[in-house]
């Protein structure tokens, strides 16, 4: 038995606070292999560094865990000012100064580039993918006295679904969430099936999707009910509306079992009616974050979306007769776009109706994505070219503030049209100030008068 130490690192709060699920999921693993673990979210510690010090020392541990969500927060225009990997030096540094025990980082950010970021930070060791098995490998390897390499790989085959750990939430670190965004997160499943070119999700989870039994998701579900009666759960599934049906089998467990909860998740704007939808509303889903990520067929082809707008329209059309609060996140200046599909592509969003929208400018390159063979190949970016700092895509063929201007100039007037995204932050911040909790955009659409609304004033 060992003494394990776990750190989210993670301090961004836009859109809003997000619980560390991937934390509590090893810290679960860890507490079923009969390991003793102290989780500490720097974020909800007030990034109180003598309180880090303070308990480090204190609980003595063996090994000490960092977990790394981000890289940056994916927005150009604030590329320079939102690099998350200087803080995260500084606490492994922090952690050096008062702990001998090893150190060992992962989490997503981590595994899209190990080597450069194990490096960057002076970690010991640096765990690639999925951390419920391999941490526990290394635990035991280390107490053991076993030689091991500074990166470690996750198994060699990704875990079946009844082998994901059921996360272990930590009350203080829940209280804190629930305050500031009212939501703790969940995962129903990993894996991405789809080839959008400029993801990484199926390089760090798999390209299937690899589900959780349906018990196993509502037990959590029902825990979570239980215990934290007025939380409402986010699921941070790459995509919740599998095309084999897992996520209506959640919805119909939901509802045999009686358990009451509201949720909402990332969905793909494809093949989702609005008997699909009535069933979920029914389960509790109260808004969907759509990944539409472009508004013309031209760059949705360029993306490699395997969708078209149409497809978007029917699933937008569905969710407001259905009055469930959507939101499509969009990006410009992608493959293929030319300031033709600009303008088509503004020309679609007026058709959304009260659905809102999320506009960013540029893609975030990323190390395996195929995005950036394609930049290397258009003389964007050199091919060996690092990544740990922020590279944007452009399509070659526009001016990159030509096309802000116009969109801009389309979004003017229109409340539930964002852009850039600083400006849906700084209505979101001014909503927080008036007691308003939940992902917040959800406020910014109204269907009647006598319609609950989906996140309430708190």
């Amino acid at each position: 038995m060992s003494r394990v130490f776990l750190i989210s690192a993670n301090t961004t709060t836009e859109p809003y606070p997000v619980y560390p699920l991937g934390m509590a999921v090893l810290a679960g693993a860890l507490s079923g292999r009969g390991h003793v673990v102290k989780q500490f979210d720097f974020l909800a510690s007030g990034k109180d560094r003598e309180r880090l010090r303070r308990e480090l020392s204190e609980f003595a541990p063996d090994l000490i865990g960092m977990s790394l969500r981000n890289i940056d927060n994916v927005d150009s225009f604030c590329a320079e000012n939102a690099w998350y990997l200087d803080q995260a030096r500084e606490l492994a540094q922090l952690i050096r100064e008062t702990n001998s025990a090893p150190l060992v980082v992962g989490g997503p950010a981590f595994s899209i580039m190990p080597d450069a970021i194990l490096d960057y930070l002076g970690a010991d060791y640096g765990i690639v993918g999925e951390g419920e098995q391999a941490l526990c490998t290394l635990v035991d390897d280390l107490a053991a006295g076993k030689k091991v390499s500074a990166l470690c790989p996750s198994s060699s085959s990704a875990l079946d679904g009844i082998d994901m750990a059921s996360p272990l939430y930590d009350r203080e670190w829940v209280d804190f969430y629930l305050q500031n965004s009212g939501m703790i997160n969940l995962q129903s499943k990993r894996g991405c099936p789809f080839e959008c070119n400029y993801c990484t999700y199926p390089a760090l989870e798999g390209n299937r999707f690899r589900t959780r039994p349906v018990e196993a998701v509502v037990d959590d579900l029902e825990r979570i009910s239980i215990a934290y009666p007025q939380a409402k759960v986010f699921f941070t599934d790459s995509i919740f509306n599998d095309p084999c049906g897992h996520y209506l089998g959640l919805a119909e467990e939901i509802l045999r079992r009686k358990i009451e909860i509201r949720w909402c998740a990332f969905f793909r704007p494809q093949g989702l009616g609005r008997r699909e939808l009535a069933l979920l509303k029914r389960a509790g889903l109260c808004a969907l974050e759509l990944g539409t990520d472009a508004a013309s067929d031209t760059t949705l082809g360029g993306m490699n979306k395997g969708l078209s707008f149409a497809d978007v329209l029917a699933v937008n059309e569905a969710c407001l007769a259905e009055e469930l609060p959507c939101a499509h996140f969009i990006i410009f200046g992608g493959p293929g776009e030319t300031p033709e599909s600009v303008t088509e592509g503004l020309d679609n969003i007026a058709q959304l109706g009260k659905a809102v929208v999320f506009a960013f400018s540029g893609i975030r390159i990323l190390p395996g994505a195929p995005l950036q063979v394609q930049a290397v190949r258009e003389g964007i970016i050199a091919e060996d070219q690092s990544l740990v700092k922020p590279v944007y895509y452009y399509s070659p063929q526009i001016d990159p503030e030509a096309m802000h201007q116009e969109i801009s100039r389309s979004f003017q007037g229109h409340r539930n049209r964002i852009f850039p995204p600083s400006e849906g932050q700084e209505r979101l911040a001014v909503m927080r100030r008036f007691g308003f909790n939940g992902i917040l955009w959800d406020q910014l659409i109204s269907f009647r008068k006598n319609s609950k609304a989906s996140f309430s004033h708190q």
